[in-house]
């Protein structure tokens, strides 16, 4: 793998500059600000004139730019009867309003380092109704899925602390509300001595907590942009440099600007094997691959990519030697066809609005089972991902859209984590069945610098104290780890 790495990074920049693409979606990249960014295409204000009117929904009549995202400060609440508060417990939110749409929610603050105790719920509406849905609570998640301590990622000024998104649908109406809440485990074990539950004060919330409101942009936009609308935007040029840089990336897989990476059979994928690996020593290239059969690999450029909002080149590390499984803890609530749009939004609420320097997985699958490109670089190169905090070097991060704690994930899914697993983890002479070792980063389960043993196929919450990947999901990797080795020949 050495020598196709070294010289395709020459490959790689060298088509670039000559790939003549058409750039995905060509949405403003400005940081968040309380109302929206930058836009040219105006939608209607959402229900002008009904019930529900506002002054917001006057400013929701402005300009709208599809794939944007809207940042709102929180706001001290009064007591809510649907949420009684304990003595001081501090809680935060927006009073219900009309919003320009979006389709996916998060909440960040400032210090990326700092935790946030409590409950986050938040309650929709639809987009051209006046239905709104139930609360739902987003996932608090806490520094689970980010760059290692001390890389460039995670020290670049930009990062902040955040919640897991939440996938809600079309909407144009918002509210919100976030209580501090004591840890439930110390709340638990806390009495007075009488009998009566003496609770602990809740934590302060995070500073500088904000609601992102994130729209994904038209599937339309995302295929295709005016040639003449990115010629005039500014960073026009950037986009299309960026998006050739990450076309190329996979070169040796696919045509430049292909939006689907084909599948291979077993025949043709060993043929590519020896042909990616012709630089390893006679012995082991002539020694059976034990590779999978590739999948079929949905391209960035085939969901829609805004390769503007990323930051420039690739970053790899040494090798693969095991695969992390994720949830996205989005919920369940999408379409397979929407799952382009919902990756969409994930990528820019992971740059945008938590600061990383692209989308933190290297492959996304939907619950039809779709495996997808994550962040770009290369999919069959060791790009270094920011899914497993203190695990990234030397492996990849799969996640599966959805939330799987309660539900059971798709056998659809399962089966493609199988078949990527085989694939990937075979182009590195891996094993699914076997054990390999990685050095922490450091995480909460494990100091900087332990030689950490492993499953091939791991889990995220193997590498750091979390429920991710829910446990639905958790419990059918020994069957995706038996299936991967199937596929592999084993």
């Amino acid at each position: 793998m050495h020598g196709f790495l070294a010289s395709s990074i020459g490959v790689t920049c060298a088509a670039a500059l000559a790939l003549p693409l058409t750039p995905p979606a060509a949405a403003a990249t400005a940081r968040p600000v309380p109302t929206t960014e930058a836009g040219t295409t105006a939608r209607p204000a959402p229900h002008e004139g009904t019930p529900d009117a506002t002054i917001a929904d006057r400013r929701a009549a402005e300009p709208y730019a599809p794939g944007s995202t809207q940042s709102l400060p929180l706001e001290p609440l009064t007591h809510h009867r649907a949420t009684p508060s304990g003595p001081g417990a501090p809680e935060q939110g927006l009073t219900r309003r009309a919003v320009r749409h979006f389709s996916l929610v998060g909440i960040v603050w400032d210090d990326p380092e700092a935790e946030l105790h409590g409950r986050v719920q938040v309650r929709t509406r639809a987009a051209g109704t006046r239905t709104w849905s139930g609360w739902q609570d987003v996932e608090t998640h806490n520094a689970d899925h980010a760059a290692d301590r001390g890389t460039p990622e995670n020290t670049s000024g930009r990062v902040r602390g955040a919640t897991a998104p939440l996938w809600v649908g079309d909407s144009d109406g918002v509210e919100l509300r976030v209580r501090s809440e004591p840890e439930s485990a110390e709340a638990d074990s806390a009495h007075d001595g009488t009998g009566a539950r003496n609770l602990p004060a809740a934590p302060p919330l995070p500073s500088g907590l904000r609601l992102e409101l994130v729209d994904p942009g038209d599937d339309a936009a995302a295929d295709d942009v005016n040639d003449a609308a990115a010629g005039a935007a500014a960073d026009g040029p950037r986009t299309a440099g960026l998006a050739g840089e990450a076309s190329a990336a996979n070169a040796d897989l696919a045509f430049l600007g292909a939006a689907e990476i084909p599948a291979l059979n077993r025949v043709e994928t060993e043929r590519e094997f020896f042909a990616l690996n012709a630089g390893e020593p006679t012995e082991r290239q002539q020694a059976k691959p034990y590779v999978g059969p590739r999948p079929s690999i949905v391209t960035r450029r085939g969901w829609g990519a805004d390769e503007g909002l990323r930051e420039r080149g690739f970053r790899y590390t040494k090798k693969v030697k095991a695969a992390f499984v994720h949830h996205t803890a989005s919920g369940n609530n999408y379409r397979c066809s929407q799952a382009p749009s919902l990756i969409r939004s994930i990528y820019r609420y992971h740059v945008k609005s938590m600061g990383w320097r692209d989308i933190g997985y290297n492959f996304v699958i939907d619950k039809c089972g779709k495996i997808y490109e994550g962040r770009a670089g290369g999919v069959a190169r060791p790009v270094l991902g920011a899914h497993t905090l203190g695990f990234n070097s030397n492996s990849t991060g799969i996640a599966v859209l959805g939330s799987y704690g309660a539900k059971k994930p798709s056998s659809a899914a399962v089966r493609a984590v199988a078949r990527l697993t085989a694939w990937k983890l075979g182009l590195y002479r891996v094993n699914p069945l076997g054990k390999t070792y990685l050095k922490s980063g450091g995480s909460n389960l494990y100091r900087k610098g332990k030689k950490v043993r492993l499953n091939a196929i791991s889990g995220h919450r193997d590498g750091f104290r979390t429920e991710c990947p829910g446990q639905k999901l958790y419990s059918e990797l020994g069957s995706a780890r038996s299936n991967a080795a199937r596929y592999q020949g084993r």
